[in-house]
């Protein structure tokens, strides 16, 4: 007689063979169960799969290149900022000087120049001067808001940046979202057969399999809002580079996952202080602001306004007074009378002062505000950064373990399904958390950029 272990002597033929058969069925289950589902459940969140076969692969560098280089905002600013460049030379520059030609005292019955001795047929030219300083003054506050201009380009091009990168390190992290639920959904899928498998010979339950198929469509869920929301950050990114919203991109699935430490906040304000166009740009117009109120001071002071013109006369005076009629020789001097000085020029004077003090607390203003700025962009660092690690060297580690003895477990029917559907669904949260942290480091370092105003943010 044939003995196998675990099969008691003596059964009947037909419930022999169906244990014998049984018995197989787990042992194969069991080494499907070892053979498959650790490689996927032990999938390491550095992404290391191939990068696509076709399609350009859009870098962090060159979405910020094309960017810089064809966004149509920035290229506005631009334009403004070489308009206003050529405004100085003329508020510098005198009034343009004016000819005149006038026929003078001409006889209103006959018309004939010679026929009065007052007639005469006048060429002159005038030319008006300001008060002397008026014109430097309005040169320089030309000049000042020109340059301010110039700042503001170079502030929106710091936003610009600073939208591109957050933007394709969100992109960044849907990509990696997605892949990770892809990878679930590939365990899931064994799970459900093990499962199946399980509840066909009679060694399982049938809640397990529709628990596994639930938590399936929950990741097939995941999947379509985290396909729809790339869409939209693509779309975004697009308009950023001034592409068609529906250019198809595609990003590297690996990145450098260094942590560089930032300098300390009170050098970074320093730095901000030095180099932020903001807070350059509001000194600017601190600087057109005060010109314009010492140019308002002047207009206490009047303009002049010289000129010359020549008379031609024609006819003859009589004998007695000398025969032919001499050409005359006409010189002009006027000059402006600033009489309504309370109602005019003093309130002028109150305007542009006010206007210095708007500038003077907006520029105080800007500070504080770009010292939040630096503060807030720091501490989002330093948080991300430390979420980071803890997810990289501990939670996902042991998340890892919990999932490979869970699964151990319950391939010897010591834990149940749901607790290992859990540890799974565990990880697979942490796995997003994960790169969630990493994309909030590099948004945070991009925003701290940003408020300091260069790349130059580190120790």
């Amino acid at each position: 007689m044939v003995f196998i272990p675990g099969i008691p002597p003596g059964k009947p033929p037909a419930k022999l063979a169906r244990q014998i058969f049984i018995a197989f069925r787990r042992l194969a289950l069991f080494i499907a169960l070892f053979v498959t589902t650790p490689a996927t459940v032990l999938a390491t969140e550095t992404s290391q799969a191939s990068e696509p076969i076709s399609g350009q692969i859009l870098t962090e560098k060159m979405a910020i290149d094309k960017a810089v280089s064809t966004n149509p905002n920035l290229a506005q600013m631009q334009a403004r900022y070489e308009a206003l460049k050529e405004i100085p030379s003329q508020q510098g520059t005198l009034p343009d000087p004016v000819l005149s030609l006038n026929a003078m005292n001409l006889p209103s019955n006959t018309f004939h120049v010679g026929q009065e001795p007052m007639t005469q047929m006048q060429i002159g030219v005038s030319q008006a001067f300001p008060f002397p300083g008026k014109l430097a003054l309005k040169e320089a506050a030309s000049e000042f808001d020109a340059q301010a201009a110039g700042y503001s380009v170079d502030e929106t091009r710091l936003r610009l940046i600073n939208n591109v990168k957050r933007s394709w390190w969100q992109l960044f992290y849907l990509d990696r979202a997605l892949d990770t639920v892809e990878s679930n959904q590939a365990l899931l899928r064994n799970f459900i057969q093990v499962a199946q498998t399980k509840y066909e010979v009679g060694d399982g339950l049938q809640q397990d399999v529709l628990l596994a198929q639930l938590e399936l469509s929950k990741l097939l869920d995941r999947k379509i809002q985290l396909k729809a929301i790339r869409q939209s950050q693509v779309i975004q990114l697009n308009v950023l580079m001034d592409s068609p919203a529906n250019t198809r991109i595609i990003l590297p699935k690996t990145v450098s996952e260094n942590m560089a430490t930032i300098a300390d906040q009170e050098i970074l304000y320093r730095r901000a202080e030095a180099v932020r166009p903001l807070l350059e740009k509001t000194r600017k117009h601190i600087s057109a602001a005060q010109s314009r109120l010492d140019l308002a001071e002047k207009n206490y002071y009047p303009d002049f306004k010289v000129g010359v013109a020549y008379g031609d006369r024609r006819g003859d005076n009589p004998m007695a007074q000398g025969g032919s009629r001499s050409d005359l020789l006409s010189l002009m001097f006027s000059v402006n009378l600033p009489i309504h000085t309370d109602r005019k020029q003093s309130r002028a004077v109150q305007q542009r002062s006010f206007e210095l003090a708007q500038n003077r607390y907006a520029l105080q203003d800007k500070q504080g505000t770009v010292r939040a700025d630096i503060s807030l962009a720091a501490t989002n660092y330093q948080r991300a950064q430390e979420q980071f690690a803890l997810f990289k060297q501990g939670i996902i580690p042991l998340a890892r373990q919990t999932v490979s003895s869970m699964l151990a477990g319950y391939q010897v029917n010591q834990v149940d399904f749901l607790n290992l559907i859990r540890s799974q669904v565990t990880l697979f949260n942490y796995q997003l958390q994960y790169w969630q942290a990493l994309t909030e480091a590099n948004q945070a370092l991009a925003q701290l950029a940003a408020a300091v105003g260069e790349e130059n943010i580190y120790e």
